[in-house]
């Protein structure tokens, strides 16, 4: 470079100089050519291409919302078909509960004690109260029959707690004796206009006779409630006594306009959901134009309809989730796709007006080509005025061009310079770049040189705390690490863990989903004859379940340890529990005592996945579907059921946590217990080490690189029979009272 007075020739100033110089020529000489001849060209290529651009939108717009409405309508008919299945689990949830502490009342009643009872109260009406009514042909001063109301209203507190914190319209119970116990708010309605109290006889209702019937839970179809007159379908479960015999029967009713109230709001604009069950009748529609809502009596089988479209889906869907189709109903399109229910295995289906659709494709149509035409016509008009005021501009920027270029120059090159000056200068004792009042030129300089300051400046905070977090990382890992091997401690991991006994088998295994998990399993001999296996899997995940679950292993180990049954053993870790739980977590258990001397396995279920069980006899593993109790710490005084199996020689059980079935691949689906009892069938003379190694295998190669979100926990036990070099063990006396 050279200097020649003050400018510097070869330098930053000179380059700009030429290039804005060169730039405007280049310029000047290119727009007059392409001016003329774009200006001819450009008007009729406007015109052509808006034609084609329109026809082309058209076919892109058309297929586009197409698409989108199919997609749509897939995601909501997943979101709206799981709301219902959670709908309809949620009622027959509450009946359950409500059956099973019917069945320990009916069970045990001198353990209960009669409570008082009363028929409907007006002055109630509106109140969520408990009522018992008689039915015609009763006595109601039969003191057997007082006794067995009274014995029943022990239910009522239940009842009336499920109705308040789930909002059940009600909850009811049918007696064979011909009286009938029920929580809701419609007291009133109990009375004829005379005053005098209406009767009612629950074993003439649908609701009880299909329960009776099918000796198992039932939804009904829609049917007319006798005390509101409204359509309902009931959710009904019988409750057996002692004997085998029904003892009542158990149901709570889900209305029409409840339905309505709750499914809604899930369908977007222009489309609505509709419900069929398996006889094909609509139990629900909130558009009764398309689909009609018909009590049972009148209600017709969707599946014969002369629409062949609309009876073809209908019956697909029944069979089988469907894709999205086109079907005509009373002379209009509309996209619909069915889906199974599975609680209640009714179909629910997904509508959408093609109309709706077409509507917005037409109007985005229409406003796309009023824009086009407006922006055709001011463009023409534009042009020419564009390029007469383009030629001015470029000769008065020319003219302008070597001064501007010359001040902007030096401008820009000055404060460049002393930004350099300063970023050299720096060192380890003067680290960070300050701004100074000579790098602000309130152009992009001043930008270049914030930002190196504010660069510079957060460089070292950041250097700071990389050095901070660091090192609060490293204490936390290595507490959790503490705590992972505190928790493994906790566990037995010693295999096998009674060498000397050659009775049984074993194997366990636990991986938590985090550094420390909330499932635990454990085993120990009660006494030389009696071995106790645990499953357990705790709510919640991270260190809140794992200290829950290290006191919940304590406890029921204690509690076992003192002695009883397995559901005496819940039951007394349940009241344990519960007496001190403020963050009213709880932990679902499987617990199975084993009589090594005959095979005998006691066990009970509080609330925890179903066994799985291999029988010689049967030649392969089979999911063993025992009978759930409620959770350990959820409620308490809960008593638990139990139930024994004789185990053979060979014969194997494998109990685990849902972190197996539940495992998931990267498309959300889930491995399920049928992939469990496919893997466990695959080889079942394998030891239980194998079995478990197997098992684990199977559920990595499903998940593939999907994050495990469950803890996973597993335990395999093999009877191999009784000791024959042993001499028979001394029967334990039973614990008195």
């Amino acid at each position: 470079m050279k200097k020649i007075w003050k400018l510097i020739i070869g330098g930053i100033e000179t380059k700009i100089f030429n290039l804005i110089l060169l730039t405007v020529i280049l310029l000047t000489g290119a727009f007059a050519i392409v001016t003329a001849s774009q200006s001819r060209m450009l008007a009729a290529l406007t015109a052509d291409t808006s034609v084609r651009q329109q026809q082309a939108t058209s076919g892109i717009i058309s297929e586009t919302m197409s698409t989108v409405a199919v997609k749509t309508m897939e995601r909501t008919t997943d979101t709206e078909a799981r709301f219902v299945d959670e709908m309809f689990q949620g009622i027959r949830g509450h009946v359950l509960l409500v059956a099973d502490y019917a069945a320990k009342l009916f069970a045990d009643p001198d353990s209960f004690q009669a409570r008082p009872y009363a028929g409907p109260q007006k002055e109630l009406d509106g109140q969520l109260t408990a009522q018992l009514i008689w039915a015609d042909g009763t006595d109601p001063d039969d003191p057997a029959l007082q006794a067995r109301a009274g014995l029943a209203s022990n239910l009522s507190d239940l009842m009336i707690s499920l109705c308040e914190t789930s909002g059940l319209d009600n909850i009811y119970i049918g007696f064979p004796e011909g009286f009938f116990l029920m929580v809701n708010r419609t007291s009133g309605d109990w009375f004829r206009e005379d005053g005098s109290q209406m009767s009612y006889d629950p074993r003439t209702r649908f609701w009880y006779k299909q329960a009776v019937e099918a000796k198992d839970l039932v939804f009904s179809d829609l049917e007319v409630d006798a005390n509101t007159g409204d359509l309902c379908v009931t959710c009904a479960v019988p409750v057996f006594g002692p004997q085998g015999e029904v003892a009542a029967v158990v149901a709570s009713d889900l209305f029409l306009h409840t339905m309505d109230t709750a499914v809604k709001g899930l369908a977007v604009d222009g489309g609505y959901c509709w419900i069929v069950n398996r006889e094909g009748h609509v139990i629900y529609s909130p558009n009764p134009e398309v689909m009609q809502v018909e009590e049972s009596a009148n209600a017709i089988d969707l599946r014969s309809s002369e629409n062949r479209e609309l009876a073809g889906l209908i019956s697909d869907a029944m069979a089988d989730r469907t894709d999205v189709r086109t079907v005509s109903v009373n002379g209009e399109a509309y996209y619909m796709q069915g889906i199974s229910i599975p609680t209640v295995n009714w179909t629910l289906f997904n509508a959408i007006s093609r109309n709706t659709v077409d509507q917005v494709e037409n109007t985005l149509l229409d406003s796309y080509a009023e824009i086009t035409d407006e922006a055709r016509t001011t463009y023409q008009e534009n042009v020419h005025q564009r390029g007469v005021s383009s030629m001015i501009l470029l000769g008065l920027l020319a003219l302008a061009a070597a001064a501007a270029a010359l001040i902007v120059g030096k401008r820009i090159v000055k404060p460049l310079n002393s930004i350099t000056r300063k970023i050299t200068s720096l060192d380890e004792q003067n680290p960070e770049f300050k701004m100074e009042d000579a790098f602000r030129t309130g152009d992009e300089i001043e930008v270049l040189a914030e930002s190196f300051a504010e660069l510079s400046h957060k460089t070292i905070e950041y250097v700071d705390e990389v050095r901070r977090v660091t090192a609060e990382k490293e204490r936390i890992g290595t507490e959790l690490h503490m705590a992972k091997r505190i928790q493994e401690g906790m566990l037995p991991g010693i295999f096998p863990p009674f060498p000397d006994r050659v009775e049984f088998d074993l194997f366990a295994s636990m991986d938590p989903a985090k550094e420390v998990g909330g499932d635990f399993y454990d085993f120990f001999l009660i006494d030389d004859d009696h071995l106790a296996l645990v499953m357990a899997d705790v709510s919640g995940k991270g260190v809140p379940a794992a200290l829950f679950m290290m006191a919940s292993k304590i406890i029921l180990k204690s509690c076992a340890m003192q002695g009883g049954t397995p559901a005496e053993i819940l039951a007394r870790t349940n009241q344990i529990i519960c007496a001190n739980n403020p963050m009213q977590m709880f932990v679902t258990v499987w617990l199975g005592i084993l009589e090594i001397s005959t095979g005998r396995l006691t066990a009970a279920n509080a609330g925890h996945e179903y066994p799985a069980l291999y029988q010689r006899s049967d030649g392969q593993f089979s999911l063993f579907k025992d009978r759930h109790g409620f959770v350990i710490g959820g409620l308490e005084d809960v008593r638990y059921r139990e139930y024994a199996i004789d185990l053979q020689p060979g014969d194997k059980i494998f109990v685990y946590t849902d972190g197996v079935p539940e495992a998931t691949d990267g498309n959300k689906e889930l491995f399920g217990t049928e992939r469990m009892i496919g893997a466990l069938n695959q080889g079942v003379d394998d030891t239980p080490r194998n079995i478990l190694l197997r098992i684990r295998k199977a559920v990595d190669a499903f998940v593939g690189d999907a994050e495990q979100f469950d803890d996973l926990t597993m335990l395999c036990l093999e009877y191999k029979g009784p000791d024959s070099n042993k001499p028979a063990p001394v029967p334990i006396p039973e614990k008195s009272d």
